[in-house]
């Protein structure tokens, strides 16, 4: 069975849990795009690596609107699948997908998951698919979610390379940057590339109780919609993208939005457009 949520975007956070960090507050869905339509490719990396078993019960990090979660949820069919976000639209939207189309073993908690009291050693699997960069206190919640892993318990999270490696934000940068130059489009506020050093990760996940930390470099593009009217439209609800637009004076900002679809138009093909990026999966087992 297929997942057929409506790939709604996530309210801006206040602890910085998913990737919520990269819309603006009140998601729409422009055209065909979405967030799970942007990350399809990555997605099924991602399911790959995490090899959901028939028995596993599995804990899902930032799940958004549940599209992560839910898939867990039909392979561990004889399991269970809990997905958290700091998001409450979020959270109440993969409700209301998962009340409309199953499956009946998955379940959503509105939690922070540096802090929330999961119950100890209860899951098999931890995963998160660019849910775990935006943590207050990196050591404190992977210390956290550890606790809520059984023994030797994985960890399969899917996090972003470094900046300079990502098309999508190199580019997006430039064109609001333009002649107003590099500070109108500085992005303040949390980090969407904290766990893009794999030496860094290393000491975090370590310092947190896990070992065999592995990664995988994943190059595979974003998808921003159908056209460019729809990728404009979605680039415009990044957070990054409206923060630095709303500091613009009308006719900067003007001029930004129009580098902006001049940018969109060139990265157009036959099947939408699309940008280069680079990931890392990283595995970890729990001491």
């Amino acid at each position: 069975m297929t997942d057929a949520s409506d790939n709604s975007a996530q309210a801006t956070p206040g602890r910085h849990e998913g990737t919520a960090v990269r819309r603006a507050a009140g998601g729409h869905t422009p055209g065909t795009s979405g967030y799970d339509a942007e990350l399809r490719r990555h997605n099924q990396m991602l399911r790959r690596v995490c090899d959901v078993r028939l028995h596993d019960r599995v804990l899902d990090i930032g799940c958004g609107t549940g599209q992560t979660t839910r898939q867990a949820a039909r392979t561990a069919r004889a399991g269970s699948a809990l997905g958290v976000d700091v998001s409450a639209t979020a959270i109440e939207r993969a409700r209301e997908v998962a009340r409309a189309q199953g499956p009946g073993n998955v379940t959503f908690e509105h939690a922070d998951a540096q802090v929330h009291r999961f119950p100890q050693e209860h899951f098999d699997l931890a995963i998160s698919r660019f849910g775990t960069m935006f943590f207050d206190d990196p050591v404190a919640a992977f210390a956290n979610i550890g606790l809520a892993l059984r023994p030797a318990g994985r960890l399969v999270m899917m996090v972003w390379q470094t900046h300079e490696r990502n098309e999508w934000d190199v580019t997006i940068h430039r064109s609001l940057a333009g002649p107003e130059g590099p500070v109108a489009a500085a992005s303040a506020g949390p980090d969407p590339f904290s766990l893009a050093d794999p030496p860094t990760v290393k000491r975090i996940l370590g310092a947190a109780g896990f070992a065999d930390i592995t990664f995988t470099d994943v190059h595979e593009p974003v998808y921003y919609g159908p056209d460019v009217a729809a990728a404009l439209d979605w680039v415009r609800g990044f957070t990054c993208t409206s923060e630095v637009l709303k500091r613009l004076e009308p006719a900067a900002a003007a001029r930004a939005v129009g580098r902006l679809r001049e940018t969109l138009s060139a990265h157009l093909s036959d099947d939408g457009v699309w940008f280069d990026s680079r990931a890392w999966i990283i595995t970890a087992r729990r001491h």
